[in-house]
Formats: structure tokens, C-alpha cells, sequence
């Protein structure tokens, strides 16, 4: 077997680097379209995942009024299903450098990040919103399926680094607030809404402010409750799945435990988003990322699309170009204002090109086209 084959959530295998080099001139690209096989699960208790089953389907009931809100004024969500890590140390900058996708060097305690989080092969293990909360702290917020297996796989490459990677706990939560009025809730009831990408402080509490408009507020569970208060006189409390719409409005993926480890970060758009930097040193997948930009054919993209059904992130999508043959898979799916649901999914560009693309089968149901909030550069001609 391989090195790069044992390179997966089998924490028992023991997992070497090798060091990264710029991609040859005349090499070809690792071919991005093929990764969509399932990977070894890793264990968790809060969304067990049968590899053996179809897709667990999200929520069935959709909150009308919240979702109406979530278009039109401003709800807020506590995101139970999020949980937040935290690396510490004094070597803590320069090893998060070599193991994350993005810059790290170019936070400051004012700004946040996307960044994910790959596999030699360049696979999305997990993506993320990283902040700095000091000169030797950073925390990472990310789904909470995801994150003591992240934490347990970063410690395999701390060796002699002065760095601590602490287990995701109860001590602190998270609340979600988002909508056209999402800016003047955060400024009414906490004081300050910082602009995009950017981080604030109130009292015990960090806010981080996300495209859509979102809203990151990130604080001692103890103080939680209070600040769900405050924000209620403002926001419509609502639950996950209006959260989880409004990320899929913003065209931002999330990687969970259903499409961990199938897609190279820009198959998910993860560098239109700002979540990868071409011009940081080595990291994990970081060759395949820059093969796939400077040198090979980019055959996949993250669409968003409609379902009139219920749909589930794993399902697989069908189009009339590839017959029989899957040329897709969902990322994530809510239920939509507009009735029916909301989908992310990455999809061969041929096959989308077509506008036939179906859900869970060659013959299921049709999914329609939505525009996303920012523009897909055309793919460059790979060099020879």
C-alpha cells in the first residue's frame, strides 16, 4: 500500500510528510474530478455515519417564519452543531503555516480567515473560519463532528513544536446571527459589527463578522444565554437549519463527515472565497492545489442549486451528459424560504453546463440552477 493510501482517519497508521516541491513546468495535474470516492470515517457520536446507508436527511420540517426572517430582517442561532479548537504555544504560528491552507501570517487580533485544513492528496479534511485570539493563540471554529479528529491529527505533526491542541470542550459557545439586518442587530445589541472578514471584541465575547451578512459571536457558554437575550430583542431566534441556509445563500461550503476527505478545495470554490493562499510555503495537499491551478484543467465547481425534495450532503448527482455515471455530490442542503431546499454541490462542469442535472439518480428529481453571490473565473488553459 502506498504512503498517501494510508494517509487517512485510521488513526491507528502512522503518518509521515514528505516535503512539497514546486509543481514541474511540464508535470500534469493529479486529476481533481475523481475524488469523490468515500473515505474511511472517523468516529463521532453526534452524526454517526453508515457507509452502508443513504444519506441521512437533514431536517424534514422547515421553519417558514424563520427562514422568511433569515431573507428579509435578521434571526440568530445557537450553533450547537459547531464546536471551537484551540492551538496554543510559542511555535503555534509557524506550525498552523505548514498545516493550513491559507496565510496565517496575515492574521492579526482585527481579521479572520477561511481556511481548510487537507490531505496529501489535497482533499478537504475540514474548512474553517481561524482567528487570533493573542501572539501565540489561535482558535478555529468548525463543525463539531469534525473536530476532535482534527485535533487528534494535527497533534501527530506537533513533534518537538511548543504547541497544545485543545480537546473541543463545553467551555465556550457560539451564536449565529445573519440577514440584511444582521449589521445593525450586532451594533444594537453588542455594541459593534466589524466589516467582513473582520474580528471585534465585546466584553467576554469575539465577533466575527462572515459574508452573507454573518455573524460569528463567540463567548463562555455561562454568558451564552445572556447574550441570546439581548440579541432576541432584535433577531428572531431560530434553529441549525435557518443557520445552515443562510451559509448556502453566501455560497459557502462546509465540509462535514458525509464529504470529508472527496474534494479538492477548488472543486468547493474554497479559492474564490479567499480560503487559499498561492503564495505561503508547504503544506499538506499543497502541491496537488498548485498542480490543479498553474498547470492542470479544473473539470469540477461548487454550484448552488434548487431541489423541490428533501436532499442530504453525500448524495450523489446525475446529469444527462455522464448517463449512468455519478458526476456530482451534495455539500450541503436546508430547507429553502422559498419552499423546496437549497443546495451546495460540486458538479462536473460539463455536466452543469447542460442544466440536467438530477438528484440521487439518472431519472430523480430535476435540480435548478441558482445564481451564486460571486463570479467563478473561467478556468485557465492548463500548460504544456
Amino acid at each position: 500500500m502506498s504512503l498517501e493510501a494510508e494517509l487517512t482517519w485510521n488513526f491507528n497508521t502512522v503518518f509521515t510528510q514528505k516535503p512539497c516541491a514546486p509543481p514541474a513546468r511540464h508535470a500534469t495535474a493529479a486529476a481533481p474530478e475523481r475524488t469523490h470516492d468515500r473515505p474511511s470515517s472517523m468516529p463521532n457520536d453526534l452524526d454517526p455515519v453508515d457507509a452502508d446507508s443513504s444519506p441521512a436527511l437533514p431536517e424534514a420540517i422547515p421553519d417558514h417564519d424563520g427562514l422568511l426572517a433569515a431573507r428579509q430582517s435578521a434571526v440568530h442561532a445557537v450553533l450547537r452543531h459547531c464546536a471551537t479548537l484551540a492551538i496554543d504555544g510559542p511555535d503555534a504560528p509557524a506550525f498552523l503555516q505548514g498545516q493550513l491552507s491559507n496565510d496565517v501570517k496575515a492574521l492579526t487580533p482585527e481579521k479572520c480567515q477561511y481556511t481548510s485544513y487537507n490531505t496529501p492528496k489535497g482533499r478537504m479534511l475540514a474548512n474553517f473560519v481561524l482567528w487570533q485570539a493573542g501572539p501565540e493563540s489561535f482558535r478555529a471554529l468548525l463543525p463539531a463532528e469534525l473536530a476532535a479528529g482534527v485535533a487528534q491529527r494535527l497533534r501527530m505533526f506537533v513533534l518537538r513544536s511548543k504547541v497544545a491542541i485543545a480537546e473541543p470542550g463545553d467551555a465556550r459557545a457560539a451564536i449565529g446571527v445573519g440577514g440584511p439586518a444582521a449589521e445593525t442587530v450586532l451594533a444594537n445589541a453588542l455594541g459593534v459589527a466589524p466589516p467582513v472578514f473582520g474580528v471585534a471584541a465585546a466584553g467576554n465575547a469575539t465577533i466575527l463578522a462572515l459574508p452573507g451578512p454573518r455573524f460569528i459571536v463567540v463567548a463562555p457558554t455561562a454568558a451564552i444565554d445572556e447574550i441570546g437575550d439581548r440579541l432576541g430583542r432584535h433577531a428572531r431566534p431560530v434553529g441549525f437549519a435557518v443557520w445552515r441556509w443562510l451559509t448556502i445563500d453566501a455560497g459557502v461550503p462546509v465540509v462535514t463527515a458525509a464529504t470529508q476527505d472527496q474534494f479538492v478545495l477548488q472543486m468547493a470554490n474554497w479559492d474564490v472565497l479567499g480560503g487559499v493562499s498561492f503564495h505561503k510555503g508547504c503544506y499538506p495537499g499543497q502541491e496537488i492545489v498548485a498542480r490543479t491551478r498553474y498547470l492542470g484543467r479544473l473539470k469540477e465547481r461548487l454550484y448552488a442549486l434548487h431541489a423541490d425534495v428533501a436532499a442530504a450532503p453525500g448524495t450523489r448527482l446525475y446529469g444527462s451528459v455522464f448517463g449512468d455515471q455519478p458526476c456530482g455530490t451534495v455539500v450541503n442542503a436546508a430547507p429553502s424560504p422559498e419552499g423546496g431546499w437549497a443546495l451546495l454541490a460540486v458538479a462536473q462542469i460539463a455536466a452543469a453546463a447542460a442544466r440536467d442535472l438530477r438528484l440521487g439518480a439518472a431519472d430523480g428529481a430535476r435540480l435548478e440552477h441558482r445564481a451564486l453571490p460571486y463570479a467563478i473565473p473561467a478556468p485557465p488553459e492548463p500548460r504544456r
